[in-house]
């Protein structure tokens, strides 16, 4: 049943911050570790495919279990913080299950590597403190082999292939002594062959490939150099008949047996290659394609380096000598370089994942020869992402987290696209504190709260609007009616040093000319004062262009609160602004009013002992309600007689004290019914409540406020809610659509109505929820509907044939869209079919 009803649209995600989290199948799907699930990208589609949740510890380590005949793969292996190992299985219908958990590390997982071996039985290689080897088996038994044990030493990368000409498997260790270790299966056990030294530096990757019946190994280590060693097999002759007189490089000589044979193979250093000036994290062999019926291994090395690059290396066909074919990366900035590299299955594209978790795309350009171009790849938070909001069009969503950014997300349609994919097209804010919660002022402006006493006001420059016009095919025009065109900057910039986004003005763009560069009137004009540079969009910008160019001016700091900020809410007229902090007593915990004009204070509510933890106007504005740490709510009445301010402009109308409270524990969340006659509530205690009637007919002079009591049936949702939003639009029924997240990270649909008195809980009807591929690993931080009925990106698809419009926004008017935050760092869009409810 919740299949039909919920569908996820986009998951906004990014890579966990260790250097073997990215493996590029096959098949062309990109397989990443995010917080504790492992995201399978497309980067053809540009949208996660599915979601394995598995781990309860962070995923540092994810590997494809690669197939000889180069076919799609059928397995994935994944490690965790949570010292598991987990294989994940295709089945029939393309969805990954977890079928086998390796128990046995004692430590966080940090490197896998794993091949096929006889009968399609698996060979897996994993690290933590100690090496251990293991073998699966087609009835998804799992037996440890072997443990290496490296004393006080650590591996950082392992990597496992078949010695050339038999089926003997051989592992190479990367570690922090600086050797690459090779260890060969024999007797049931892996014995020691030999360490290749050369390294100054912990190893940090180490990657095998076949190539003419020899294995070539690339290691790459923190002295910024790669070594690329052969691995033949030699015959007898071939040991006995060496002329002393011969130059030739120093070879290493082993032993291995198979069966009853035995075979001796040499290991000699290839090249060493330098053109990285940092450590080198990750290096990546081009894989294997057919061509002709044959099996083709193209020399095509990929490094990935800390110093911001990735470089393409291969050897010259006339001299053999291994040379720098390629190199593409970031220029400036404030990031750090690249964690791990992937090539994908033709070769044509390469990526690398960043310190911050965001994904690096590169395309070989079609038409010039030798060029590489950014292409659009997924991205999100690399922390708990704390709020998010829908501008009041429902047409981009901004969000906020504990990775100190502003994210805005829209759809966008290639040309060549049936349907628009969400993607990442502006970070208004950077900052230097975890970011906390926001709320929309109008369709172009936010107010932002961090982990610091001061609230922020940004608002759009023109750069912005042009690129959002042009990527989500709205009219430029129509959007600058919504703010002040003339007076808009053109883009913001960060000074050095700074936390306020400075706005930039057309007349601060243009380039100086020699003599004014010559001419210093101090040491700071040495330096660049904007770092921002106009940008003309046609799609959503890389990760480079997001962290320099797409930052929204701030135009205000609200100062009044003694403690960091924890919720923001704003009224459907955009006039009054909310904001409460963090609070152990009374005199912290009142909430604060704030004018949108004039950016005043208005008003200072007190009411509650603790942290208020969220707070939202009724949908007539007429109504605030707050609710606490404190397990009591409390609600707010606009003064209608409120003249030339000199009254309050909210007053006390209801609220609920200790002994009258029914929660029992935190409430976390809160939101109105449509109509705004009632409001729900959420907490720890597991309890979902409906309240009412909030009626607009009392005159507030003499008579008491009619009692605000519980209008539903006491909803146990079974794991403490931290989250509840009804949706907009009623569904068929007139009832009211509730959706709640939870701790576990699951969103539960309910349908309510309020007709039915409400005992025994018959007013209450779950009718959907998500699965385990859809449910957020961690805690669900906010829900928000969209304030409109549609899919966002999809109403505007067609422009002429009539008949077919009205049926396209007749089908469009029966879905709803509803956006997730979650711990887990990833923002999720559901499509919700009412039809189906």
């Amino acid at each position: 049943m919740a299949t039909a009803v919920m569908e996820t649209c986009h998951v906004a995600c990014s890579a966990n911050r260790t250097p073997n989290v990215v493996s590029w199948g096959r098949g062309g799907i990109v397989a990443f570790g995010t917080c504790y699930s492992v995201a399978l990208y497309d980067p053809q589609e540009r949208r996660v495919v599915d979601l394995l949740n598995g781990h309860r510890g962070r995923v540092n380590v994810v590997q494809w279990v690669h197939r000889e005949d180069s076919a799609p793969e059928r397995h994935l292996i994944s490690g965790g913080s949570d010292n598991q190992l987990l294989l994940w299985e295709a089945q029939e219908d393309g969805k990954f299950i977890q079928t086998v958990a390796f128990k046995g590390h004692t430590g966080p997982v940090c490197a896998v590597d794993a091949i096929y071996m006889e009968d399609s039985k698996i060979l897996v290689a994993s690290s933590d403190t100690t090496v251990r080897l293991w073998l699966c088996t087609n009835a998804g038994e799992a037996e440890c082999l072997h443990n290496l044990s490296f004393g006080s030493g650590f591996m950082m990368d392992v990597a496992l292939a078949l010695l050339p000409g038999s089926r003997v498997p051989i592992l190479a260790c990367g570690g922090d002594d600086s050797r690459v270790h090779l260890y060969v299966h024999a007797d049931g056990q892996f014995q020691k062959a030999m360490s290749l030294q050369g390294h100054e530096d912990w190893v940090r990757g180490v990657a095998w490939t076949s190539t003419g019946g020899e294995l070539l190994l690339a290691s790459c280590s923190q002295d910024s150099l790669i070594r690329v060693w052969r691995l033949c097999a030699k015959s007898a002759s071939d040991t006995c008949t060496e002329d002393d007189h011969t130059i030739k490089m120093k070879e290493d000589i082993f032993e291995a047996k198979d069966g009853g044979a035995s075979f001796v193979f040499a290991v000699s250093l290839e090249t060493v290659l330098a053109g990285h000036e940092n450590w080198v994290y990750g290096v990546h062999w081009q894989p294997p394609f057919y061509k002709d019926g044959e099996l083709q291994q193209p020399l095509h090395l990929l490094s990935a380096s800390m110093d911001k690059t990735m470089i393409i290396w291969a050897p010259e066909k006339s001299s053999g000598v291994w040379i720098e074919q390629v190199r593409v990366g970031e220029v400036g900035g404030n990031t750090l370089g690249f964690f791990g590299c992937q090539m994908s299955p033709n070769g044509s594209m390469i990526l690398a994942h960043a310190f911050h978790g965001a994904l690096h795309l590169w395309c070989k350009d079609q038409d010039n020869e030798g060029e590489w171009r950014p292409r659009v790849v997924i991205s999100g938070h690399f922390n708990a992402v704390q709020d998010l909001s829908w501008d009041p069009e429902g047409e981009f969503i901004l969000s906020v987290g504990s990775d100190q950014t502003t994210r805005l997300f829209t759809p966008w349609r290639k040309e060549d696209s049936k349907w628009a994919t969400w993607h990442e097209i502006s970070r208004p804010q950077i900052h230097g504190y975890d970011m906390q919660c926001l709320a929309m002022v109008g369709r172009f402006q936010f107010v932002s709260g961090a982990d610091e006493k001061v609230l922020r006001v940004f608002q759009a420059p023109r750069n912005f609007m042009e690129n959002f016009a042009s990527i989500s095919g709205s009219s430029f025009e129509k959007l600058l009616t919504s703010s002040d065109s003339a007076t808009l900057p053109e883009g913001a910039s960060t000074p050095a040093l700074g936390l306020s986004n400075k706005a930039v003005f057309q007349g601060d763009l243009v380039p100086k000319t020699s003599e004014e560069v010559e001419q210093f009137q101090s040491v700071s004009d040495q330096y660049q004062e904007s770092y921002f540079h106009p940008l003309n969009l046609t799609e959503p910008p890389p990760e480079d262009h997001l962290l320099q160019n797409t930052l929204w001016p701030e135009v205000q700091k609200l100062y009044g609160h003694g403690f960091e900020m924890f919720c923001l809410a704003s009224d459907s007229s955009r006039t009054v602004v909310a904001s409460a902090c963090k609070a152990s007593k009374a005199e912290h915990a009142a909430v604060l009013l704030w004018s949108t004009t004039t950016w005043r204070q208005l008003q200072m509510l007190p009411c509650h002992s603790l942290t208020v933890t969220q707070m939202t106007f009724s949908p007539d504005s007429q109504f605030l309600l707050a609710v606490s740490r404190d397990r009591t709510w409390s609600l707010w009445r606009r003064n209608m007689s409120t003249l030339q301010n000199l009254e309050p402009l909210f007053l006390l109308y209801a609220h609920t004290e200790k002994d009258t409270a029914i929660h029992t524990r935190i409430i976390w969340s809160c939101d109105w019914t449509p109509d705004g006659k009632y409001f729900v509530t959420s907490s720890r205690d597991k309890k979902v409540i409906v309240w009412g009637l909030c009626r607009l007919k009392y005159s507030g002079d003499s008579e008491l406020p009619p009692e605000i009591k519980p209008c539903s049936s006491i909803l146990d949702v079974g794991d403490s809610a931290t989250a509840v939003a009804f949706c907009p639009t009623l569904c068929s029924d007139n009832s009211y659509l509730l959706a709640v997240g939870l701790e576990c990270g699951q969103i539960l649909l309910y349908r309510w109505s309020p007709e039915e008195p409400p005992t025994g809980g018959n007013d209450w009807h779950r009718c959907g929820q998500t699965d385990s591929s859809q449910s957020h690993a961690l805690a669900v931080k906010r829900l928000r509907w969209r304030p409109r009925a549609g899919r966002a990106g999809r109403e505007n698809n067609k422009k002429d044939g009539q008949s077919d419009r009205e049926s396209e926004t007749e089908e469009e008017s029966c879905w709803v869209q509803l956006a997730s935050a979650s711990a887990d760092h990833s923002v999720k869009i559901f499509n919700i079919n009412k039809r189906a409810l």
